[in-house]
């Protein structure tokens, strides 16, 4: 049998002993180095799956022009264009195809919203009420939480509803161009077939254009419901820095989901 032997000399290996402490604090180094930049791009792949995909080249001067025409239907003309103009070139003019996109960057900002309020409420946003039986501390959870509470509820079953709405108008431009005997340039949107079973493409069309508008109309009950929750929790909710964020967010995503709604109620049928 082979013996193994130690080739370091006593020196080498008494320097290496004394190096320790250094290779310990340059691995540290090295493993904050990597956490860091291993939460950087988890954060910016959080980001990049809250909304749709954008267009890389730059609108044309027509397909500009068509969206900042549809923009001023909605009621926030300003924050449709500027939201909506990424995809611009993704929309080749067609109303059915913008008034999707634009649920999906609705979807994309309530889903936001939601994980926002999840956090809020995993760092004791709201806190608790104070349990006289227990000293005055440990009691049930505050209004505001509850508050926040149902905020996370409606908000992520707004998110899904305004998915719907989206996934409903891919289904469109195929029955209206099957309605309207000709054929869409967007080869990538869904084939459906035309007539959903023995319905009519001009009365399919019309069913999936209700079918978004219920959805969004749903999705804008939630948010309503979320504000209205925040303001009955009391003042002290409403005022407080969980508060007055989550409210201003919901503020925010009724813009966008009215926009939506808007662009969707402009589609011609």
């Amino acid at each position: 049998m082979r013996q193994v032997i130690n080739s370091e000399s006593p020196t080498l290996i008494s320097l290496q002993t004394s190096l320790d402490p250094w290779r310990r604090h340059l691995v540290l180094i090295v493993f904050t180095v990597a956490a860091a930049a291993t939460r950087g791009a988890s954060t910016h792949t959080t980001a990049a799956s809250s909304a749709p995909s954008a267009a890389t080249e730059s609108p044309s001067p027509a397909a500009a022009s068509f969206l900042r025409a549809r923009c001023t239907t909605t009621l926030y003309p300003a924050l449709c264009y500027d939201s909506l103009l990424p995809y611009a070139s993704e929309v080749h003019e067609s109303p059915a195809r913008l008034a999707h996109v634009a649920a999906d960057v609705a979807a994309a900002r309530l889903r936001a919203l939601s994980a926002r309020v999840k956090d809020i409420l995993r760092h004791g946003g709201g806190g608790t009420d104070p349990d006289p039986a227990e000293g005055g501390g440990g009691g049930r959870p505050s209004s505001e939480t509850a508050a926040l509470r149902d905020c996370a509820s409606t908000i992520s079953a707004a998110a899904s509803l305004a998915r719907q709405s989206s996934a409903e108008l891919t289904k469109l431009e195929p029955d209206l161009d099957a309605a309207a005997g000709t054929t869409s340039p967007a080869s990538s949107w869904s084939s459906s077939a035309a007539g959903g079973g023995g319905m009519s493409s001009s009365r399919q069309a019309r069913w999936e254009v209700s079918n978004a508008k219920t959805w969004l109309s749903a999705v804008m009950a939630n948010e309503g419901t979320c504000a209205d929750g925040l303001v009955e929790a009391g003042a002290a909710a409403a005022s407080s820095p969980a508060g007055k964020e989550v409210t201003a967010g919901v503020a925010t995503v009724k813009q966008y989901t009215s926009n939506a709604l808007a662009l969707v109620n402009g589609i011609p049928l």
